[in-house]
């Protein structure tokens, strides 16, 4: 294990990551708002913590392995997750503790989305800016873009994109050098993040409010200037706007960049994850829709579409967007809209949750095993579309499965132990896993009630689910730490 050259490359990741300082600090003086300095000590803390790290071994050149991947990974998102928490333990509004400071930052850049924050309406411009541009930055993985810069500084890519990517399959790249596969993303990432600022200012949003709520919707992140989240808008085209792009956010992007690159959206109809993506929303939204209009919860047909569209697509792409208390929502929705969380958006998309095409494989592998019961001697292949899948595949899926079901327990467990009821310890583990944000119960609208001990316990399963379970997981491996 190259230890010195992990170091170097973390600080220059946190001497990167200072940049993301100076944005919030310029809102700072264009509102005049007051809090520009934590923003701007925070940005010399990180320069100077970074180059203390990456000057004695900046000559610490070598080659990623696999498991310096998974390593770095791992800090990267630790570390700069608690970096980010500098210039929130910094304000003076809102005052925050190093807990509380933790808390909001991790959720913020691992695109979970819950909050410890009360009225958060009241905040300083530049606080409000900066949650959002933490979530925007988490929801393409920071370490994407990292690889796209760090090969000039002579860091290898592959390992780093392999180990934080989300789905089962990790080999494929869209463009031969990793490093075009990164900017390749992030172009289509920013280009839907100026696209979807746009609809909401023709919406009827504010720039600020736009520019915001489009960080937190293509990151499929949640968090809302607003304690009401969207619900603070009341406005049926504003949900429309928002429906819409965490639709496309939620899609594999390798499928947004083969349309890109041959101009043609045939490539999507094609593929066997987006046809089940879009049952499952269709379903959803179908079923939401059948029992706010059976039960006579809402006035029109119409408010109840809209409601239904917005809240079941919110939920189970696992952004968290609220336009109303769903958890006050006749008969079962609610329960269903939190279980609808954990298959999550698709593989290699901004969403979280176990991912689509992973529910397919299991189901799948499920149908499969029935099928051998009956006949014991036929062979059967699992097939995703026309494409039979390697045993591999499905066996590491199973394992993943496993292991998410394995670190959910305990997580529930240590909740409870913490003095958290059983439906709050349920819904509030299963956000974090699946980076969802709202739960039921007591943290249905935030997370400042519960324990500080509960709440780390939250912050380990929030960069659990955002890693993905094993990314982190193998950490704990003896074997990992064998040269």
């Amino acid at each position: 294990m190259h230890y010195r050259a992990i170091i170097r490359i973390l600080g220059l990741l946190i001497a990167l990551f200072s940049v993301t300082m100076i944005p919030p600090a310029v809102v700072s003086l264009i509102y005049q708002d007051g809090s520009g300095l934590p923003f701007t000590l925070a940005f010399f803390l990180c320069v100077l913590g970074g180059i203390a790290l990456w000057y004695p071994n900046r000559l610490e050149k070598h080659d990623l392995r696999a498991r310096e991947g998974f390593l770095i990974v791992a800090l990267f998102w630790s570390v700069l997750a608690s970096v980010g928490a500098i210039p929130l333990i910094l304000l003076e509004q809102p005052s925050m503790s190093v807990t509380d400071a933790f808390f909001e930052s991790f959720s913020g850049l691992t695109t979970t989305g819950a909050t410890v924050i009360e009225g958060i309406d009241f905040l300083p411009h530049s606080v409000q800016f900066y949650r959002q541009q933490l979530q925007w930055l988490g929801g393409m993985g920071i370490i994407v873009l990292a690889v796209a810069i760090l090969p000039i500084l002579g860091v290898g890519g592959m390992q780093l994109y392999r180990a934080e990517t989300p789905g089962p399959v990790k080999d494929n790249k869209m463009t031969p050098r990793i490093a075009d596969t990164a900017k390749h993303l992030w172009y289509i990432y920013l280009s839907l993040t100026i696209a979807c600022a746009g609809a909401y200012w023709l919406a009827g949003m504010n720039l600020f409010d736009a520019i915001c709520h489009a960080f937190s919707t293509v990151a499929i992140g949640g968090f809302s200037n607003h304690d009401a989240s969207l619900g603070y808008f009341n406005s049926p085209l504003v949900n429309i706007v928002c429906t819409v792009f965490l639709l496309i956010a939620a899609l594999n992007f390798s499928l947004h960049y083969a349309a890109v690159s041959s101009r043609s959206v045939k490539g999507y109809f094609k593929d066997p994850e987006f046809k089940a993506f879009f049952f499952i929303q269709a379903t959803l939204i179908l079923i939401c829709f059948l029992v706010l209009v059976l039960s006579g919860f809402y006035e029109s047909a119409e408010t109840a579409l809209d409601q239904a569209m917005i809240q079941a697509v919110s939920i189970s792409t696992t952004a968290g967007f609220a336009t109303t208390d769903f958890s006050v929502w006749p008969t079962f929705l609610p329960i269903l809209l939190i279980f609808s969380s954990f298959i999550g958006g698709c593989a290699s998309s901004t969403g979280g949750g176990l991912k689509v095409v992973r529910v397919c494989l299991l189901f799948l592998q499920g149908k499969r095993e029935v099928d051998r019961l009956i006949h014991p001697k036929a062979v059967y292949a699992v097939k995703l579309g026309e494409r039979a899948m390697p045993d591999r595949v499905v066996e590491a899926v199973w394992g993943f499965f496993s292991a998410y079901a394995v670190v959910f327990v305990v997580l529930m467990v240590g909740l409870i132990a913490t003095g958290l009821d059983n439906l709050s310890a349920f819904t509030a583990t299963a956000a974090m896993l699946n980076n969802l944000g709202p739960g039921l119960g007591s943290v249905a609208s935030n997370y400042a009630d519960v324990s500080d001990p509960g709440k780390w316990i939250l912050v380990v399963g929030m960069v659990f689910g955002r890693l993905e379970v094993f990314s982190l997981l193998v950490l704990f491996s003896p074997t990992f730490w064998r040269s």
